[in-house]
C-alpha cells in the first residue's frame, strides 16, 4: 500500500530531503512559469465562463470560497495532468475529493502531535490487510492515492490521441511530463510509487492553501471598500493603457491577464501581499528539531531534540516588525512611495512566513503566486464583486 506525506515534512533527513528537491526542482523553477501559464489560461477562463453562466445570467448567490476552490482543483489537474479535474464544470466536490482532502488535514492535526498513533489507526496491519481485500474503508491517503493513479492512468490512455490534437509547444508542460523526464535521469531513486505520491500530494498542496490564499484575497478586498476601489482603478488605467493586453494562446483564453503584466501592478502586490501577511494559508507550527547540542532561540537556551516551532500568524502580527498597525489591512505598508521606511519593507519582506523559510520553504510556491496573480485581476476585471446579506446563503454575490 502507498503512502505519503508532501514532501516538505515528509523526512527529518536533509539529505533525503536535499536529494528528493533536486529531482524535481526544475518542474517549480520559476522559469518553468511560462510553460505551466498557457495550462492556467485554459482553466481560468472556463472558470469565467461558468462564473458568469451560474452567477451572472443565473443570478444566483455565488459561495465564492467554494467556488474559488473549484478552480484551485481543477488547475491543479490541468497543470499535472493536462485534463481538468470536473470541479468546475460540475459544480460539485468531484468523487469528495476536497472532502477527503479535509478529512486528510483533521486526521494529520491530532497524528502530527501524536505519531504513534498513526501505527494503530492507519499502518495497523490488520487494518491494512481488511483494506487489501475491501473489507474495511480505506483511508483518507490512500483515497487520495488512488484518485491520482486513476487520473494517471486515463492520461495513459489518452496520450496518443491528445498529443495527436495539439502540438506539445500548445500544449503547456505538466508536472506528470516533468516528473517523468526527472525518472529518466535518475530512475532509481524517482520511482513511479514516487511520482504518484508527489502528485497526489500536489492535489492537497497545491490547491488547497492556494484557494484560502485567494479567498483571504477577495475577503480582504470586500470588507475594505477603499482598498477595492483603488486597486480597481490601477487595473481600469493598465486596461485602458494596453498593459494588459495579451496574444490569444492556443486555449482562446484571451480573457486572462498575462502573468507578466499582472505582476507590474504594485497596488495589486501590495494587496496580495498584506493578504498573504493577514491570512496564512497555513495554520502550522513548521515544526523544527533541535540540534544535540541545543539551541538558543529568543535569549532562552532549549535542549538538544526539542520540537520547536513558530505559527506564521504569530510572525505576522509582530509589531515590532509590522509595526503598530499590523493587525491592520493596510497594503499601503508596502509601498515606498506612501511614506513607508524601505529598510523597514526589506525587514518585513524577510519576516513573511507563508510560504515557510529556507531549505523547507515551499517548493510550489511560484505555482500558487502564477494564479493569484493572474486571477484576482482577471476576474475584477470582469466582475464587479459585493459581499451578500449575511442572512442568505452564500458569501458573493456577482455581476457582470
Amino acid at each position: 500500500m502507498l503512502t505519503y506525506a508532501i514532501f516538505r515534512f515528509s523526512t527529518r533527513s536533509e539529505t533525503h530531503h536535499a536529494r528528493l528537491r533536486r529531482s524535481v526542482n526544475h518542474a517549480f523553477a520559476l522559469s518553468t512559469l511560462l510553460d505551466f501559464e498557457p495550462l492556467v489560461n485554459s482553466c481560468s477562463s472556463y472558470w469565467l465562463k461558468r462564473t458568469e453562466e451560474l452567477y451572472v445570467k443565473g443570478q444566483d448567490i455565488c459561495p465564492l470560497s467554494t467556488w474559488i476552490q473549484y478552480f484551485a482543483f481543477d488547475v491543479i489537474g490541468e497543470i499535472t495532468w493536462s485534463k481538468r479535474l470536473g470541479f468546475v464544470q460540475e459544480n460539485k466536490d468531484v468523487a469528495d475529493i476536497i472532502a477527503t482532502v479535509d478529512s486528510f488535514q483533521d486526521y494529520g492535526t491530532v497524528v502530527g502531535q501524536n505519531p504513534w498513533w498513526d501505527r494503530v489507526l492507519v499502518k495497523n496491519p490488520i487494518k491494512l490487510f481488511l483494506e487489501s481485500i475491501n473489507l474495511w474503508p480505506v483511508s483518507p491517503n490512500a483515497a487520495i492515492i488512488k484518485f491520482a493513479l486513476a487520473r494517471q492512468d486515463e492520461v495513459s490512455a489518452n496520450q496518443k490521441q491528445y498529443t495527436a490534437k495539439k502540438p506539445s509547444s500548445e500544449m503547456g508542460v505538466t508536472f506528470l511530463q516533468r516528473f517523468l523526464q526527472s525518472q529518466d535521469k535518475n530512475p532509481e531513486f524517482l520511482t513511479d510509487d514516487r511520482i504518484t505520491a508527489m502528485c497526489a500530494s500536489l492535489i492537497i498542496a497545491g490547491s488547497d492553501s492556494t484557494s484560502i490564499s485567494l479567498a483571504g484575497v477577495f475577503y480582504y478586498l470586500l470588507k475594505n471598500p477603499r482598498v477595492y476601489r483603488r486597486l480597481m482603478e490601477e487595473i481600469d488605467d493598465a486596461h485602458d493603457s494596453g498593459a494588459l493586453a495579451s496574444l490569444q494562446d492556443s486555449t482562446g483564453a484571451d480573457d486572462v491577464i498575462p502573468f507578466s503584466a499582472a505582476k507590474k501592478l504594485i497596488y495589486l502586490d501590495a494587496v496580495i501581499t498584506e493578504s498573504f501577511r493577514m491570512h496564512p494559508a497555513v495554520g502550522l507550527l513548521l515544526e523544527r528539531i533541535t540540534p544535540p547540542q541545543g539551541a538558543t532561540i529568543d535569549g532562552h537556551h532549549v535542549p538538544g531534540g526539542v520540537v520547536v516551532g513558530c505559527n506564521a500568524w504569530v510572525l505576522h502580527q509582530d509589531k515590532e516588525t509590522f509595526v503598530e498597525d499590523a493587525d491592520i489591512f493596510r497594503p499601503e505598508r508596502w509601498l515606498e512611495g506612501e511614506g513607508a521606511d524601505p529598510a523597514n519593507i526589506a525587514k518585513m519582506k524577510s519576516s513573511m512566513f507563508h510560504f515557510g523559510a529556507g531549505s523547507r520553504t515551499c517548493i510550489g510556491r511560484n505555482i500558487s503566486l502564477l494564479e493569484t496573480y493572474k486571477i484576482v485581476p482577471t476576474f475584477l476585471r470582469k466582475f464587479e464583486v459585493s459581499i451578500a446579506d449575511t442572512r442568505s446563503q452564500g458569501f458573493t454575490n456577482t455581476c457582470a
